[in-house]
């Protein structure tokens, strides 16, 4: 393996979270509000926050601790550069709608800053410019410009970069920033609990029914939440088949290596063209330093179709492209894509009045969530919106992407017919300390993982969300869903929606 498992776990670590997170209790008893908002990261507490200032009695709940859902485990880019999708969305969804979408992401991005400001937030705050860069597609690159001319948006076409890693032509889009992301999130915490706001966690919500004048929301522990309104900002929405979400939502991994580096080294905040993507940025960090963060890598939860760490991959493109050898951090996180590409933040479905969700950010949350925030807070206090139908997740307008869809969920019953007919090919002996896999025991096909003492760790990985049969991501040490994205650590505990019971222990 390489190193120890012991190092393994001291390494894989988010940067963001090294400090702590803030401690909140757990729910312990029957809980009555005006808005109860599921999910503390950041269009969860952004929302909180708004809608507290506008009078309401707020309450957010999390299944594990505050910020360490996808939030504490970004890159922390806050841009408007969302890879390459301007060409892509004039396409599909014609030029107003790319330009509304250019236009929320633009207006998030100024409510924070605003925010940074006006409460003199320490959270590394920098200004720096974005850029896509291609090592062979600049025709691509090309046409993603021409988008930007036709909608209005400043950037430079050009073929310098701060770094020599080979770029045949870059797009650059000026004055967006970077942040430490937890720090930030502190800040609009704290202020959210000086208005009177109330955070739980360790208060997983399973289900929720809506009736004439609200929702009723029932936590894992037995207890029940009465509240007006409901926000599901869990990544993936707990109320997913309300709207049939598994169907419209792809979740994928990706993961993040970050070095330190000489104080010197150049700034600025770039993704690939091309597949499978590699972003960089820089952070400051101890004693005059800076970290290097390398993220990517990116696949289909469950389906990982290479092998070897892709931790190590990240980290070989590293070595390779700046010379950097001192390794710090690895951390991963789990991102949704929605079939138009555009997210979610509204209603739950038409048929709904009091459950609203956020999600399908695809990797770009940091304004993704906190537009979402603004969106779900405007439709609440019956205030119009001008992107409000545009992430409206009853009126998606899927047509255009109607390949997606289908290829998405032939991918799906491929893979739980898969799942099904696939043999066990390990025993118990081949499982060794700090590895999993499937094996063939007395009971059938069993998740086997071993830890550091020895001990045996056995479970049914049928994913209790609709069945689908889990797979071992070494990586991560835990169970992936293939389907829909389900997470489970190793003895069997949700580590990521949208399934709500752990995996049976065998």
């Amino acid at each position: 393996m390489g190193e120890s498992f012991i190092d393994q776990y001291i390494i894989n670590q988010s940067y963001w979270l090294e400090d702590g997170v803030p401690d909140a209790e757990k729910l312990t008893d029957n809980h009555e509000t005006d808005i109860l908002i599921a999910g503390a990261g950041i269009a969860g507490i952004t929302a909180g926050l708004l809608l507290i200032k506008e009078g309401f009695k707020v309450t957010i709940a999390d299944a594990n601790r505050v910020f360490q859902g996808t939030t504490g485990y970004t890159t922390a880019k806050v841009t408007a550069q969302h890879g390459m999708v301007y060409d892509q969305f004039i396409s599909q969804h014609g030029k107003e709608k790319a330009k509304l979408y250019y236009d929320a992401n633009t207006e998030a991005m100024n409510w924070m800053k605003q925010q940074i400001s006006e409460h003199e937030i320490d959270c590394d705050f920098s200004v720096q410019e974005a850029g896509i860069y291609t090592i062979d597609q600049p025709e691509q690159l090309e046409k993603e410009w021409k988008a930007y001319q036709t909608l209005g948006i400043a950037g430079e076409f050009t073929d310098e970069m701060p770094y020599d890693i080979g770029a045949a032509a870059v797009l650059k889009m000026p004055n967006q920033f970077q942040f430490h992301p937890v720090k930030y999130l502190k800040a609009l915490l704290d202020e959210y609990i000086k208005h009177g706001g109330e955070i739980y966690e360790k208060t997983r919500l399973l289900d929720a029914d809506e009736h004439s004048n609200g929702v009723e929301a029932k936590t894992e522990d037995g207890y029940v939440i009465k509240a007006k309104k409901l926000i599901a900002a869990t990544h993936f929405p707990f109320v997913d088949f309300k709207g049939l979400y598994f169907s419209r939502l792809k979740p994928e991994r990706s993961y993040t290596s970050a070095a330190i580096v000489d104080g010197s080294f150049a700034e600025g905040m770039y993704i690939s063209a091309e597949n499978p993507t590699k972003s960089i940025r820089m952070t400051p960090y101890k004693d005059g330093k800076k970290l290097l963060i390398i993220g990517g890598e990116g696949h289909k939860t469950g389906q990982n179709d290479i092998e070897g760490s892709r931790y190590q991959r990240l980290e070989s493109f590293a070595k390779a492209k700046f010379g950097v050898t001192d390794f710090k951090y690895r951390w991963s996180s789990q991102d949704l894509y929605t079939v138009s590409g555009i997210p979610y933040a509204g209603l739950v479905t038409g048929h709904h009045d009091h459950i609203y969700i956020a999600t399908g950010f695809r990797k770009w949350g940091m304004t993704g969530g906190t537009a979402a925030a603004h969106i779900i807070k405007d439709l609440i206090t019956h205030k119009h919106n001008r992107f409000q139908e545009l992430f409206n997740p009853a009126d998606h307008d899927v047509s255009s992407s109607i390949g997606t869809f289908v290829s998405e969920n032939a991918n799906v019953g491929a893979e739980l017919v898969k799942g099904k007919l696939k043999s066990p090919g390990k025993t118990e002996e081949d499982i060794l300390s700090g590895e999993g896999g499937i094996i063939k025991d007395h009971s059938g096909k069993t998740g086997a993982y071993r830890d550091e003492e020895g001990n045996l760790h056995k479970v049914d990985i049928t994913c209790t969300h609709m069945g689908c049969e889990c797979a071992w991501n070494q990586d991560e040490r835990s169970w992936d869903c293939p389907c829909h994205g389900s997470r489970f650590s190793f003895d069997g505990a949700v580590l990521e929606g949208p399934a709500v019971t752990p995996l049976k222990k065998k």
